[in-house]
């Protein structure tokens, strides 16, 4: 099956290596008698979750649309942006050190500004998962777009294409695995943007759901949470690499 189906083999090896570490952790904690206030066994994780699927599945979904959302516009935002400072070399030495500077300022410093700014609903969340979650894509979308070997670049010119049938035919196809990598890494920033922006003012979400709970020292919700977000984190990185499949099919998988 690896060799048919690579992902399926993944899902398999990933489900079996989680398998065991949750029936270690079950054992351990079983002999060891630790107290579920300080590590739950994941037997009482899952019957917390069994018990109010309906209440958890209504705030993962809250998460997971407000990380798409963002996760979406840091694509096409991200895209953009280098697309616009690749095409000067002036202009990149000028807005380039701009956009470093500004993904070095911690997130959960300003979150509380687009509170301010955009009010208590889904606009902060979105626009926090997209401030975190955009460099990524800026930073491998300019490492596509410079390693177009420069021979075609010198074909296209002989042959007298026009620049922006350049960029889509050659340039963009050029840089599709760099942007690709770039969404995989950006997909999981965006669900943290997204959780850092229900931490500081929000009603919904397992963000919510986490402070809600570290405030009833329930640490068995905590975790329930936890484990949904793992769950939407692997789901998200599983579709961007059957995505990446799809869209380079030439790239060798091993």
């Amino acid at each position: 099956m690896s060799t048919k189906n690579p992902i399926a083999a993944a899902v398999l090896a990933g489900t079996a290596s989680t398998l065991v570490v949750l029936v270690l952790w079950e054992v351990l904690g079983r002999l060891t008698g630790v107290r579920p206030i300080i590590l739950p066994l994941p037997s009482q994780v899952l019957l917390e979750l069994g018990a109010e699927w309906r209440w958890y599945l209504g705030h993962a979904g809250y998460t997971t649309m407000t990380t798409l959302v963002g996760f979406l516009l840091s694509v096409v935002g991200g895209v953009l942006i280098a697309t616009a400072v690749a095409s000067s070399r002036r202009v990149e030495r000028f807005f380039y050190p701009m956009v470093v500077a500004m993904n070095s300022v911690p997130k959960v410093a300003v979150a509380p500004l687009f509170v301010i700014w955009l009010g208590t609903g889904s606009e902060p969340k979105i626009a926090i998962a997209f401030l975190i979650a955009v460099f990524a894509i800026i930073v491998d979308t300019l490492h596509g777009l410079h390693s177009v070997p420069q021979d075609i670049l010198d074909v296209a010119k002989v042959l007298k294409g026009r620049p922006l049938a350049v960029f889509f035919k050659v340039r963009l196809p050029s840089a599709l695995p760099s942007i690709l990598a770039g969404m995989k890494v950006a997909v999981s920033l965006a669900l943290v943007g997204a959780i850092v922006g229900e931490f500081v003012s929000s009603q919904r979400g397992l963000g919510y759901v986490i402070m809600s709970a570290q405030g009833t020292f329930d640490t068995v919700r905590v975790f329930a949470a936890l484990f949904l977000l793992a769950l939407i984190g692997l789901l998200l990185y599983g579709a961007l690499v059957w995505v990446e499949r799809l869209l380079t099919p030439w790239r060798s998988r091993h």
